[in-house]
């Protein structure tokens, strides 16, 4: 559970994680920029193995917050080219890269004063 957001935000947060997750985005974290920025709250980067992957999960994240917010996107940009999905929420703005774009622009160091949320990692069965 990621936590320092107002209520709506937070379930905003959460149903982008579980989307993500369930489509396998790779490493999603989340920063808490609301005290740099005053466009937006939260920034989730996450990634995907390679451009159709990309889509899966960015496609993914629409539709669980969608089902579990009813929120829509303001704005989709890169679903076409799948290097680097970004996803606009008003409150909350999604990037879905390519482990490669995803090093290349490293949101995360160029962030790195804003705390970072990750959640803990589901085991994965055997079964």
């Amino acid at each position: 559970m990621v936590s320092g957001f107002d209520e709506e935000t937070t379930r905003l947060v959460e149903a982008v994680l579980d989307g993500a997750e369930e489509k396998l985005g790779m490493d999603p974290v989340v920063l808490d920029v609301h005290e740099f920025v005053d466009a937006f709250d939260a920034l989730i980067v996450t990634a995907g193995r390679n451009d159709r992957h990309v889509r899966t999960v960015a496609e993914e994240v629409e539709r669980f917050v969608a089902l579990h917010t009813g929120l829509r996107p303001l704005r989709v940009e890169g679903m076409s080219g799948g290097e680097w999905v970004a996803i606009d929420y008003g409150s909350v703005i999604v990037h879905v890269f390519d482990q490669t774009t995803r090093e290349y622009y490293d949101l995360e160091h160029l962030w790195s004063a804003a705390p970072a949320h990750r959640r803990a990692q589901r085991p994965i069965s055997d079964s």
